[in-house]
């Protein structure tokens, strides 16, 4: 089991909703928006019987993720190549968004782009950011990759600099989706990332690919020796667990323990444990069948895999993921917020030791990518976007702590 730590800027988990169909992890295709003020309005007053009020922040263009600096101040990435810097006013209308500079030009279409952002646990020393984008390799291929850079904020915005990748994925593959690419600190320092195996299938099972594998490095991208395959070099000496899909999530619980929501094929999306050295079965297991009808086994036909905690069928689509450790919500502490893409909600899982059960959904009528825990503890969460609908920063806050503003329907 592994024994790994709590991050700073790790993502802290939510709760989704909804009816669960088709899946889905792709975004459109619509040009970048400019910078913006935000409107800081009560969206959703919690009338409907949700355990918050959800206030609208500001809106972006295509937003995956997003991380808060020491300061209060957040970091938004768009899927384009645009990394934003939100300040939070004191009241209505006062929310500013700017452009930070220096973001490496990314691969964008299908699921790539600008992917993950997160601060190095020492952030406050260095101002190390950590991103996550799809980059172009030879011909039609591509990859994630994960760089870290410099973080040099200004009055009207900021720059980073010295950029430098310190993970690839390998092989670049033909193709736009299941990149993963979410990063995460653990509590021993080391930086974890998932890797999705690209709809490729097989290599999720191969050592000599690090697709369809959690990934454990130290925080420059080299290997740690105590890493289970550190012993075969290469790519495998990167690796904690194999046989995964596509993992949106990643998140420590307050006993070092890792989680990841995985989504499945054509049903059997997944909320796995994630343990050192493990197979996770993934294409030979799945509680899904493939999209063209084939089956797939079952994880009970091949107990050597390491079965998921949870699955859902019909599916929710997991994307961003924390576990709650604040103290606005007290009913959720411990429990873990899955936004849900296809669900078009937030999941809430509830812990115990090394089990998991989905204990309720909550709808927000739309596809949630990022879910985040702000420093106070209010819950935060970015909107998908398609077609114009969506891309919103919402703050979700406990109906005794709501804004006066009027709602709005």
């Amino acid at each position: 089991m592994t024994q790994a730590p709590l991050r700073p800027g790790a993502r802290h988990p939510l709760a989704a909703a909804c009816l669960a169909v088709l899946l889905a992890a792709c975004t459109t295709t619509n040009d970048a928006a400019p910078a913006q003020t935000g409107t800081d309005t009560d969206s959703t007053a919690a009338t409907d019987g949700r355990p918050f009020t959800t206030t609208e922040i500001a809106q972006f263009k295509e937003p995956w993720a997003m991380t808060f600096l020491p300061d209060g101040r957040l970091l938004v990435t768009e899927k384009p190549g645009k990394l934003k810097l939100v300040w939070l006013g004191d009241g209505p209308g006062s929310t500013t968004v700017v452009e930070v500079a220096g973001v490496p030009e990314v691969d964008y279409g299908g699921q790539g782009g600008l992917g993950d952002v997160v601060l190095h646990p020492g952030f406050a020393r260095n101002r190390r950011v950590y991103i996550s984008y799809a980059e172009a390799g030879e011909g039609d291929t591509r990859g994630g990759v994960v760089a870290r850079g410099t973080l040099a904020l200004t009055d009207d915005g900021g720059t980073l600099s010295d950029v430098e990748v310190i993970w690839r994925q390998v092989p670049k593959v033909t193709g736009r989706g299941h990149y993963g690419h979410r990063i995460a600190f653990g509590p021993d320092g080391k930086l974890w990332i998932s890797s999705g195996e690209r709809q490729k299938f097989d290599p999720a099972q191969d050592m000599a690919s690090n697709l369809g594998k959690i990934i454990r490095l130290n925080d420059d991208g080299s290997v740690p020796a105590d890493n289970p395959f550190a012993d075969q070099g290469d790519v495998a000496a990167q690796v904690w667990s194999l046989g995964h899909r596509n993992m949106l999530g990643l998140a420590f619980d307050a006993q070092g323990r890792l989680w990841s929501p995985e989504m499945g094929p054509a049903g059997g999306d997944e909320l796995n444990l994630i343990e050192r050295g493990e197979n996770y079965g993934y294409p030979v297991v799945s509680n899904g069948d493939h999209y063209d009808g084939r089956d797939i086994p079952d994880h009970d036909t091949r107990p050597e895999f390491n079965a998921p905690e949870i699955t859902w069928t019909p599916v929710i689509s997991p994307a961003g993921f924390v576990i709650y450790s604040g103290g606005r919500f007290t009913d959720w502490q411990g429990d873990g917020l899955i936004g849900g893409l296809s669900a078009k909600g937030l999941v809430r899982v509830e812990f115990d030791g090394t089990s998991a059960r989905e204990v309720e959904r909550y709808d927000m009528g739309q596809r949630i990518r990022e879910v985040e825990q702000g420093p106070d503890g209010d819950v935060w969460i970015l909107e998908d976007e398609r077609n114009g609908s969506g891309g919103r920063l919402l703050r979700l806050s406990p109906p005794a702590a709501a804004s006066d503003a009027p709602a709005t329907p």
